[in-house]
Protein backbone atom coordinates (compact mmCIF):
# COMPACT_ATOMS: atom_id res chain seq x y z
CA UNK A 1 0.00 0.00 0.00
CA UNK A 2 1.24 3.06 -0.95
CA UNK A 3 2.12 6.03 1.96
CA UNK A 4 1.50 9.40 1.86
CA UNK A 5 3.34 11.23 4.43
CA UNK A 6 2.44 14.57 5.79
CA UNK A 7 5.00 17.34 5.03
CA UNK A 8 6.31 17.33 8.79
CA UNK A 9 6.75 14.89 11.77
CA UNK A 10 6.36 15.01 15.21
CA UNK A 11 8.47 14.31 18.50
CA UNK A 12 6.50 15.39 21.64
CA UNK A 13 8.68 15.89 24.55
CA UNK A 14 7.23 12.40 26.22
CA UNK A 15 9.73 11.04 23.23
CA UNK A 16 12.33 13.19 23.07
CA UNK A 17 13.68 13.13 26.46
CA UNK A 18 12.91 9.20 26.97
CA UNK A 19 15.05 6.59 27.77
CA UNK A 20 15.19 4.92 24.44
CA UNK A 21 17.43 4.45 21.67
CA UNK A 22 18.01 7.60 19.16
CA UNK A 23 16.52 5.07 16.45
CA UNK A 24 13.21 4.61 17.79
CA UNK A 25 12.27 8.15 18.28
CA UNK A 26 13.39 8.72 14.64
CA UNK A 27 10.66 5.49 14.12
CA UNK A 28 8.53 7.43 16.01
CA UNK A 29 8.57 10.82 13.87
CA UNK A 30 8.57 8.95 10.79
CA UNK A 31 5.42 7.49 11.85
CA UNK A 32 3.87 10.59 12.90
CA UNK A 33 4.61 11.68 9.50
CA UNK A 34 2.66 8.91 7.81
CA UNK A 35 -0.43 8.76 10.28
CA UNK A 36 -3.43 9.54 7.94
CA UNK A 37 -6.59 11.28 9.24
CA UNK A 38 -8.05 8.26 10.89
CA UNK A 39 -4.44 8.48 13.16
CA UNK A 40 -3.07 5.23 11.75
CA UNK A 41 -0.41 4.56 10.45
CA UNK A 42 -0.69 1.45 7.59
CA UNK A 43 3.43 0.93 6.68
CA UNK A 44 4.87 -2.46 6.63
CA UNK A 45 7.65 -3.32 9.31
CA UNK A 46 9.11 -4.32 5.26
CA UNK A 47 8.40 -0.38 4.26
CA UNK A 48 10.53 1.02 7.50
CA UNK A 49 13.46 -1.57 6.68
CA UNK A 50 14.21 -0.45 3.39
CA UNK A 51 13.53 3.23 3.97
CA UNK A 52 15.93 2.99 7.13
CA UNK A 53 18.44 -0.03 5.20
CA UNK A 54 18.07 -1.88 8.36
CA UNK A 55 16.92 -5.50 9.25
CA UNK A 56 13.06 -5.88 9.48
CA UNK A 57 14.53 -7.27 13.17
CA UNK A 58 15.64 -3.99 14.06
CA UNK A 59 12.63 -2.31 12.91
CA UNK A 60 10.66 -4.88 15.38
CA UNK A 61 13.22 -4.22 17.94
CA UNK A 62 12.13 -0.10 17.75
CA UNK A 63 8.50 -0.59 17.49
CA UNK A 64 8.49 -2.58 20.59
CA UNK A 65 9.89 -0.18 22.40
CA UNK A 66 7.69 2.26 21.31
CA UNK A 67 5.19 0.32 22.35
CA UNK A 68 6.67 -0.63 25.60
CA UNK A 69 6.58 2.81 26.25
CA UNK A 70 3.45 3.41 25.42
CA UNK A 71 3.83 6.19 22.88
CA UNK A 72 2.50 3.76 20.12
CA UNK A 73 -0.42 1.15 19.54
CA UNK A 74 -0.31 -1.95 17.11
CA UNK A 75 -2.87 -4.07 15.76
CA UNK A 76 -3.02 -6.88 13.49
CA UNK A 77 -5.82 -7.61 11.19
CA UNK A 78 -6.09 -11.75 10.79
CA UNK A 79 -7.45 -13.47 7.81
CA UNK A 80 -10.90 -14.81 8.84
CA UNK A 81 -9.95 -18.15 10.46
CA UNK A 82 -6.65 -18.51 10.58
CA UNK A 83 -3.82 -16.30 12.12
CA UNK A 84 -2.62 -15.13 9.04
CA UNK A 85 -1.61 -11.12 8.94
CA UNK A 86 -3.81 -9.27 6.24
CA UNK A 87 -2.98 -6.31 7.52
CA UNK A 88 -1.57 -4.05 10.43
CA UNK A 89 -2.13 -0.54 11.49
CA UNK A 90 0.29 1.86 14.11
CA UNK A 91 -1.44 4.34 16.09
CA UNK A 92 0.08 7.31 18.11
CA UNK A 93 -1.38 7.78 21.53
CA UNK A 94 -2.24 11.69 21.33
CA UNK A 95 -1.53 12.07 18.03
CA UNK A 96 -1.98 16.09 17.07
CA UNK A 97 -4.41 15.85 13.73
CA UNK A 98 -4.53 18.74 11.27
CA UNK A 99 -7.11 19.71 12.39
CA UNK A 100 -5.78 20.34 15.92
CA UNK A 101 -2.73 22.25 14.75
CA UNK A 102 -3.32 24.25 11.87
CA UNK A 103 -0.37 26.59 10.29
CA UNK A 104 -1.48 29.67 9.62
CA UNK A 105 -1.85 33.11 11.84
CA UNK A 106 -4.95 32.51 13.94
CA UNK A 107 -2.52 29.40 15.37
CA UNK A 108 -4.25 26.88 17.78
CA UNK A 109 -2.60 24.54 19.56
CA UNK A 110 -4.43 21.67 21.42
CA UNK A 111 -2.99 21.33 24.26
CA UNK A 112 -5.33 20.68 27.45
CA UNK A 113 -3.41 22.69 29.73
CA UNK A 114 -4.09 25.53 27.60
CA UNK A 115 -7.26 25.66 25.72
CA UNK A 116 -9.95 23.54 27.82
CA UNK A 117 -10.64 24.99 31.13
CA UNK A 118 -12.65 21.66 31.56
CA UNK A 119 -10.46 19.01 30.51
CA UNK A 120 -9.02 16.70 33.09
CA UNK A 121 -5.52 17.82 34.53
CA UNK A 122 -2.48 16.21 33.03
CA UNK A 123 0.10 16.14 35.80
CA UNK A 124 3.67 17.19 33.73
CA UNK A 125 7.06 15.38 33.68
CA UNK A 126 9.86 17.09 34.89
CA UNK A 127 11.24 17.40 31.54
CA UNK A 128 8.33 19.09 30.73
CA UNK A 129 8.58 21.49 32.98
CA UNK A 130 12.56 21.95 31.86
CA UNK A 131 10.95 22.49 28.59
CA UNK A 132 9.09 24.83 28.81
CA UNK A 133 11.30 26.68 31.76
CA UNK A 134 13.97 26.86 28.79
CA UNK A 135 11.56 28.40 26.57
CA UNK A 136 10.76 31.19 28.87
CA UNK A 137 14.60 31.82 29.60
CA UNK A 138 12.97 32.30 33.86
CA UNK A 139 15.69 29.82 35.56
CA UNK A 140 13.18 27.90 37.56
CA UNK A 141 14.50 25.23 38.03
CA UNK A 142 12.70 22.37 36.81
CA UNK A 143 13.02 19.72 39.70
CA UNK A 144 12.45 21.80 42.68
CA UNK A 145 9.50 22.69 40.97
CA UNK A 146 8.04 19.26 40.58
CA UNK A 147 9.02 17.94 43.55
CA UNK A 148 6.66 20.82 45.45
CA UNK A 149 4.07 20.43 43.56
CA UNK A 150 4.52 16.44 44.04
CA UNK A 151 4.36 16.86 47.71
CA UNK A 152 0.82 18.98 47.67
CA UNK A 153 -0.56 16.26 45.27
CA UNK A 154 -0.33 18.55 42.85
CA UNK A 155 -2.84 21.23 44.15
CA UNK A 156 -3.19 25.13 44.18
CA UNK A 157 -4.37 25.87 47.73
CA UNK A 158 -7.05 23.26 48.29
CA UNK A 159 -8.18 23.15 44.69
CA UNK A 160 -6.62 20.59 42.28
CA UNK A 161 -4.26 22.41 39.73
CA UNK A 162 -5.61 23.16 36.23
CA UNK A 163 -3.25 24.59 34.45
CA UNK A 164 0.79 23.60 35.55
CA UNK A 165 2.58 26.36 32.90
CA UNK A 166 0.14 29.10 34.96
CA UNK A 167 1.40 28.43 37.99
CA UNK A 168 5.29 28.76 36.22
CA UNK A 169 4.55 31.80 35.24
CA UNK A 170 3.82 32.74 38.49
CA UNK A 171 6.53 31.31 40.08
CA UNK A 172 8.57 33.61 37.03
CA UNK A 173 6.83 36.98 38.27
CA UNK A 174 7.96 36.56 41.94
CA UNK A 175 11.01 35.09 41.14
CA UNK A 176 11.59 38.69 39.46
CA UNK A 177 9.83 40.91 42.02
CA UNK A 178 12.21 39.25 44.80
CA UNK A 179 15.35 40.20 42.86
CA UNK A 180 14.16 43.43 41.99
CA UNK A 181 13.64 44.02 45.52
CA UNK A 182 17.17 42.45 46.27
CA UNK A 183 18.07 45.51 44.41
CA UNK A 184 19.34 48.74 46.24
CA UNK A 185 20.49 51.84 45.01
CA UNK A 186 23.67 53.22 47.13
CA UNK A 187 23.54 56.91 48.11
CA UNK A 188 26.83 58.58 49.38
CA UNK A 189 26.01 60.76 52.70
CA UNK A 190 28.31 64.40 52.02
CA UNK A 191 30.72 63.77 54.53
CA UNK A 192 30.43 60.43 55.18
CA UNK A 193 33.72 58.30 55.51
CA UNK A 194 33.65 55.75 52.77
CA UNK A 195 37.53 54.98 53.27
CA UNK A 196 40.50 55.22 50.55
CA UNK A 197 39.19 53.12 48.07
CA UNK A 198 41.89 50.40 48.71
CA UNK A 199 41.17 46.44 49.22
Amino acid sequence: MKENPNYYAIIPSEVRYADITPNAKLLYAEISALTNMNGKCNASTNYFAKLYKVSKTSIQNWLKCLEDNKFITRKNIYKEGSKEILSRYIKLFEYPTQDKLRDNNNITYSNNNLTDSKARFKKPTVNDIKEYCLWRNNGIDSETFFDFYESKDWKVGKNKMKDWKACIRTWEKRKNKTNNNNTTSHRHKKGGDYGDGKF
